[in-house]
């Protein structure tokens, strides 16, 4: 079993999804007609500028906003016909704030869905401190503070971790990133494509930002305002071919630039590097 579980990913269609939030309303709704399937164990990115409809849709992924037609399924099954509240205990979901608990230490934060789901408090600390240790912080350090003892950095760590804790075959990831300055940015980036290298989970995530979706995404899917697909698939294909006008707008100029640095943090050794003092051997350096 890979740390932090082995269930890995679970399949995820969108089946000529629309959403209305005024019934009356003609012309496009949030999101109108979206159709796509992401294959189990993959980083689907949907990205677009405000308004047009990325969080809505990961929101009825678990089904805190529900469609005014089409299907969603996972793992085949027509999650209308799941119980939202035992749905959501199986779907991560981290947003850009945290949502951490204030009043809780952070082990009780990273247990809350375990708690729920009626583990024992044994297998609860355990899970919590695997967890913690995962996303690279030392349970004896973290677990017992609060919430505000922690950095942003720290805190989507922590996001993270809890959204782990039941051992989720999907998540869904709203901007996760996007309260922390870019050196904590692209550092967090980092680590979570080194950690889905050893989970495999999948990964629906919403950003505006359309170099966090080439880093990130397997597949990119890029919305327009309107809420309609403008095309979905590979990060690569996307700069080299853009299907529209807006696409080639929205990619930028500098696609071929962009093509060029896709070499992502999962294509290289991403093993721990190598350093050295002065006068270290080199085995001496290795083995540090």
């Amino acid at each position: 079993m890979s740390p932090g579980g082995g269930r890995g990913g679970a399949t995820v269609e969108f089946e000529h999804v629309t959403k209305r939030y005024d019934a009356r309303e003609k012309g496009p709704g949030a999101v109108n007609d979206l159709s796509l399937a992401v294959p189990a164990g993959k980083i689907c990115v949907l990205v677009g500028p405000s308004g047009c409809g990325k969080t809505t849709s990961l929101k009825m992924v678990n089904r805190l906003i529900e469609p005014t037609s089409g299907r969603i399924l996972i793992d085949g099954k027509d999650i209308s016909k799941e119980d939202p509240i035992v749905l959501r205990r199986h779907v991560g979901y981290v947003i850009q704030q945290t949502g951490l608990f204030p009043h809780q230490r952070i082990g009780e934060n990273v247990a809350v869905v375990p708690r729920l789901l009626g583990w024992d408090a044994k297998r609860q600390r355990e899970r919590t401190d695997e967890l913690l240790s995962l996303v690279g912080l030392d349970p004896g350090r973290y677990r017992d503070r609060f919430p505000s003892q922690l950095s942003g950095g720290e805190r989507q760590r922590v996001g993270v971790a809890r959204a782990l804790a039941a051992d989720p075959p999907l998540m869904l990831m709203d901007e996760p990133f996007g309260a922390v300055d870019p050196i904590v940015r692209e550092r967090l980036q980092n680590e979570f494509l080194r950690l889905q290298e050893q989970l495999a989970k999948t990964i629906l995530f919403v950003t505006h930002d359309i170099d966090e979706a080439i880093k990130m995404g397997d597949l990119v899917a890029v919305m327009r305002v309107g809420g309609e697909l403008a095309q979905f698939g590979p990060p690569d294909e996307i700069l080299a071919a853009p299907a529209s006008d807006f696409v080639a707008r929205f990619v930028g100029a500098d696609r071929g630039l962009k093509r060029l640095s896709l070499a992502r943090v999962r294509d290289l050794d991403l093993q721990r590097p190598v350093t050295a003092r002065p006068g270290d051997a080199a085995e001496d350096a290795r083995r540090r």
